[in-house]
């Protein structure tokens, strides 16, 4: 028996996870591979046809003969923040700022809005979240006040897309990308199919009108980016705004960026008057009263910029069976790694007392090279002890015991050095130059670095060794 044409293109409906790829005979509610919920779509099964070659309107061109200057950058007006995108924002450039509920994404970004129209760029501002009158509000409280700041409150896609044809702006501010709704699209507003089609309608017409684009996304509860991972994918550069809601230091990071490095940061700091750049920092993630017991300095690395910090500890004894490690600042698993080969490499007994660590001014170290201050804060609070002098430690700790080298140690020592401190603990480091006026003393095992950091303070917790530091001096 025959089978019909009709019959063999007759389509299969299929559902396809708009997360993964992940593909499933029937609708579920979740994806069975990325666990994402509300992202299986029906899809059609059918074989795509052949797509036939065409002529090319244009011949490809020599990457020698293509022009950069339509992809040079154009500075904001505001440094920290070009830092981070390399050197301004691309014409035709797509950025997306996400950050928790309150962090002050809105006012960086309007602030960002009015310097780029005071350099005589014209510039639309789009709220769907507030109405015009509380942004103008806003405005008037940081001053970001300007003829060519146009301001929009709409939340409907199409109308967007009708204000930049009439305005022609070289850049457009959208607020947020979650309360936008595309009219011919199925789903709520936020949704998985919503969100995707705002981005990519926002997209099209950034690369089509050489117009940079600036969205502000929300996340969730674990610090993601909201809606499909497709967005990010989309957008050229991806920007996270992260700080305390109670504190006033804010940092700007890129995790993407096409059109410079993807690891510099940016520090501001929120005012009453609005958000202001911190073009040095450092002074920012110390205590003012001085060396104590418990405490110890790093400088970490961000990006390319050298920031010093504080990590403090506190270490009590505990009437659970199971005691508290608490972190704030700092990854608790490098926290937990750290105690770990104190108390089996080192000889500090943890194990019936609770420990909290944290640093100083809400800085977050993710920085391996913070273990070996984190070590120290963590004997020193044990001991009750303060080590002598203004002293820096950097050294990654791995498990055996061992303090391994870290990446940059010249231009942490010199930063340290610049802000007064005049003794450091180091990896061991053959060819290192110190800082004029600074003592380093290299120790290869978290034990001599203890032993070094408590050297002529009293204490019989950690057996000193026979065995003398290695140091170099400068004068």
């Amino acid at each position: 028996m025959g089978v019909s044409v009709a019959s063999m293109a007759k389509s299969t409906t299929s559902y396809r996870c708009t997360e993964c790829g992940w593909t499933t005979g029937r609708w579920v509610g979740r994806c069975g591979q990325c666990q994402a919920w509300g992202s299986i779509a029906e899809s059609d099964a059918r074989p795509a046809a052949a797509v036939a070659a065409r002529r090319p309107s244009q011949s490809a061109t020599p990457i020698t003969g293509v022009s950069a200057h339509a992809a040079r950058g154009v500075r904001t007006g505001i440094g920290e923040l070009d830092r981070v995108l390399g050197d301004g924002l691309v014409p035709g450039a797509v950025a997306l700022l996400g950050g928790e509920p309150g962090v002050g994404k809105s006012t960086l970004l309007l602030e960002v809005a009015a310097r780029w129209a005071a350099g005589g760029r014209r510039t639309l501002y789009v709220t769907a979240e507030e109405s015009a009158a509380q942004v103008r509000l806003r405005a008037d409280r940081t001053g970001a006040l300007h003829d060519e700041l146009f301001l929009a409150a709409e939340s409907d896609l199409g109308v967007i897309l009708g204000h930049v044809e009439e305005l022609a702006p070289s850049l457009l501010v959208l607020d947020s990308v979650q309360t936008v709704q595309a009219s011919g699209t199925d789903g709520v507003t936020g949704g998985v199919a919503q969100v995707r089609e705002v981005t990519s309608a926002l997209v099209r017409t950034a690369k089509r009108r050489g117009m940079a684009v600036l969205i502000i996304g929300h996340v969730t509860k674990d610090g993601a980016l909201a809606g499909p991972r497709t967005l990010e994918h989309l957008v050229d550069v991806v920007l996270s705004f992260e700080g305390e809601r109670h504190g006033g230091f804010r940092m700007v990071r890129a995790s993407k960026n096409r059109y410079g490095p993807a690891d510099e940061v940016g520090c501001f700091e929120m005012t009453e008057t609005g958000i202001q750049e911190v073009p040095d920092p450092s002074g920012l993630f110390t205590s003012q009263h001085g060396p104590a017991a418990g405490t110890c300095v790093t400088v970490s690395l961000e990006g390319r910029r050298p920031l010093v910090a504080e990590v403090q500890a506190l270490v009590a004894p505990t009437p659970l069976q199971q005691p508290r490690r608490v972190t704030s600042g700092l990854e608790g698993s490098r926290v937990t790694l750290t105690l770990a080969v104190l108390q089996r490499r080192a000889g500090y007994k943890l194990h019936t007392r609770d420990v909290y660590a944290s640093t100083v001014g809400g800085v977050r170290l993710t920085d391996p090279a913070a273990d070996l201050a984190l070590a120290i804060a963590v004997a020193s609070a044990l001991r009750d002890d303060v080590p002598p002098g203004r002293l820096i430690a950097l050294g990654e700790v791995g498990l055996s015991g061992e303090v391994r080298r870290v990446p940059a140690l010249g231009r942490r020592l010199a930063e340290a050095a610049r802000l007064g401190f005049d003794r450091a603990i180091v990896p061991d480091d053959a060819g290192l130059e110190p800082p004029a006026g600074m003592t380093v003393l290299a120790a290869s095992s978290l034990t001599r670095a203890l032993e070094v950091a408590f050297a002529g303070v009293g204490g019989t917790v950690v057996p000193l060794s026979s065995r003398t530091a290695r140091a170099k001096t400068v004068r």
